[in-house]
């Protein structure tokens, strides 16, 4: 079923589960933090959706954004004297974009949620055997970006990766993952679109291992270490 959501353009992929802190400073999304604040507590929720290029959205909107994103659920809001906001959101359930509507100030989507599936017994131990495996090659990733960031110009001040306690959920473990391993946006909007957990864990476990080919081989860093830091939900 069709709904009418906020949407906010982002330059990253936001899965389930994952905390979403934001300093908001432009009045178009100052506007949207005070007009959730106004609505009941179970509607507070905004559409997250990376942007393909840039950083500004405009009348191509439509091109701009991935069609496929995640909604988040408004938690705790800071706001300071001159206007600015901190927010913290936490990411609920994915969606798909089916149209950008015009508006001030902030844009709007129509969009259809895509709830994660229930899992047969079959698909339930595939999906348990997929995330053993995600889990070892995540921490192989881990150990080894670790040492390739320490072996790096100006070591000492490499700040530790953070410990990161993983789900035991299959489909819950695939959203953190996906936030925290070193894998370009596009590779992350590639698994935050695929329905299916077992599917989805089935290419996670291939794009760890290619990123931990490259980091034992190549001693290259995927992506930026601020990019690497994820915050887990506690729900």
């Amino acid at each position: 079923m069709a709904e009418i959501i906020p949407l906010f353009p982002l330059g990253t992929v936001l899965f389930p589960g994952v905390v979403l802190p934001l300093h908001i400073f432009e009045p178009r999304y100052r506007a949207l933090i005070r007009d959730l604040m106004a609505a009941e507590p179970d509607a507070r929720q905004f559409g997250v959706l990376a942007i393909r290029q840039g950083w500004e959205v405009g009348e191509d909107a439509v091109t701009a954004l991935y069609d496929v994103g995640c909604t988040a659920e408004l938690r705790q809001v800071h706001p300071y004297r001159d206007g600015r906001l901190d927010v913290v959101s936490v990411g609920r359930d994915r969606f798909r974009l089916i149209e950008v509507l015009p508006g001030e100030p902030y844009l709007r989507g129509r969009v259809e949620r895509r709830p994660e599936p229930e899992l047969d017994a079959r698909a339930g131990e595939e999906a348990e055997v997929l995330a053993g495996g995600v889990r070892e090659v995540f921490a192989r990733c881990r150990t080894l970006l670790h040492a390739t960031l320490r072996a790096g110009e100006d070591s000492s001040e490499r700040p530790a990766l953070p410990a990161l306690p993983l789900p035991n959920d299959p489909a819950m473990l695939s959203y953190l993952v996906g936030s925290a391993a070193p894998l370009t946006l596009d590779d992350q909007q590639s698994l935050l679109a695929i329905d299916d957990p077992v599917s989805r864990l089935r290419r996670q476990l291939r794009l760890l291992k290619r990123e931990a080919t490259m980091l034992s081989r190549l001693h290259a860093v995927p992506v930026p270490l601020a990019e690497l830091r994820v915050d887990q939900s506690p729900n």
